[in-house]
């Protein structure tokens, strides 16, 4: 941890000046460390380059602030008590998790206290498969509690008919706006996807997989990452993997997050529906589907970001199940972290 203190005149962040609207040089100096104490001075002073570095994603902390702070600022800089760094931390350690969704958090209010994104609730077609009518119902309720988003669903039933008993339940009781396609189980998994979104009337075009975990903030941190970094598409990084088998929950660290990439988690895949619809949308493949749109939108100039996968996580089963087809033990293998049972991120929110 370094300090962050008033100089009489302006901020400094371990010792150094930061301006009120900080270059990315000076941010980037500060991001290897744990995070940065706040000494709050003893008279009302400017707080922009607080607000700047809070949207930056700079872990703050503050156990108490004074009443002239920004009550949602104060409250997150007292939230996080930040731990000991590890240079080789055990298998199931959360110090640098928690200190990663506090950044998330204080990146959120920092962004919407400089009107990013801009004021409005955007629309976005969520576009969704299945061929597991069980699994519906859980996944239409994710959607219908996202926050800070209008949803409208557009499902793909494969091999399922419309008024299969758990289909038609889970539809009705989500409610949501949802449009139901109907293809035979032989038509490949890309074209199913791509008759449901072929509705779509949302701004933005999402894709949502019905096996996998997502918290009520992810299609907002979405259009938040579109906003600030100016992507055509975002994505997440492939982090949490529950191994239902095994009932173990994993994290991988190796795909970055925050950074221009070519790849990004296929069950969270948002672009603009100008886009889709102008690079045709996903290929009418059986496998690989997430890949392959990803590469021909590349191939078109669009510019993809990854940004952090906190909020997602996927479910692993026997890899027959899945159209990505790796065994258990390759998750397990490339885990940095792993714990007994189902232990996502805070950022999921879940119950």
């Amino acid at each position: 941890m370094a300090e962050l203190t008033w100089s009489g005149s302006g901020w400094l962040a371990a010792g150094e000046p930061v301006g009120e609207r900080p270059e990315a040089a000076e941010i980037d100096r500060l991001r290897p460390l744990l995070g940065l104490n706040v000494g709050w001075p003893d008279q009302e002073v400017p707080t922009g380059a607080l607000t700047a570095l809070a949207a930056a994603g700079v872990p703050l902390r503050a156990a108490a602030s004074p009443g002239w702070a920004e009550p949602g600022l104060a409250r997150l800089l007292a939230a996080w008590t930040p731990g000991e760094p590890e240079e080789n931390p055990p298998p199931h350690s959360v110090t640098a998790l928690r200190r990663e969704e506090h950044s998330v958090r204080l990146r959120r209010h920092g962004l919407s206290l400089l009107g990013v994104p801009p004021r409005g609730t955007p629309s976005v077609s969520v576009v969704m498969s299945t061929m597991r009518p069980h699994l519906l119902g859980g996944a239409l309720a994710q959607i219908a509690a996202q926050r800070r988003v209008e949803t409208e669903v557009l499902l793909g039933l494969h091999g399922v008919p419309a008024d299969h008993p758990e289909a038609r339940r889970a539809v009705e009781d989500s409610g949501l706006p949802v449009r139901v396609t109907e293809a035979p189980a032989a038509v490949p998994f890309g074209e199913v996807l791509n008759l449901a979104a072929a509705g779509a009337s949302g701004e933005y075009v999402a894709k949502w997989d019905d096996d996998d975990w997502y918290g009520p903030e992810h299609l907002a941190d979405l259009l938040l990452a579109r906003a600030y970094s100016g992507a055509d598409i975002v994505g997440t990084a492939a982090e949490f993997f529950h191994l239902e088998p095994l009932g173990v929950t994993v994290r991988r660290t190796d795909y970055t997050s925050e950074i221009w990439s070519d790849h990004v988690a296929g069950g969270t895949i948002l672009s603009g529906r100008d886009l889709f619809t102008r690079t045709g949308g996903f290929p009418a493949l059986p496998r690989g589907v997430d890949a392959a749109f990803l590469k021909a939108a590349h191939a078109e100039g669009a510019r993809i970001y990854r940004t952090h996968g906190l909020g997602y996580v996927l479910r692993r089963s026997v890899s027959a199940e899945h159209t990505w087809r790796l065994p258990l033990a390759h998750f397990l293998r490339v885990a940095s972290y792993q714990w007994y049972g189902f232990a996502p991120s805070l950022i999921l929110e879940a119950s």
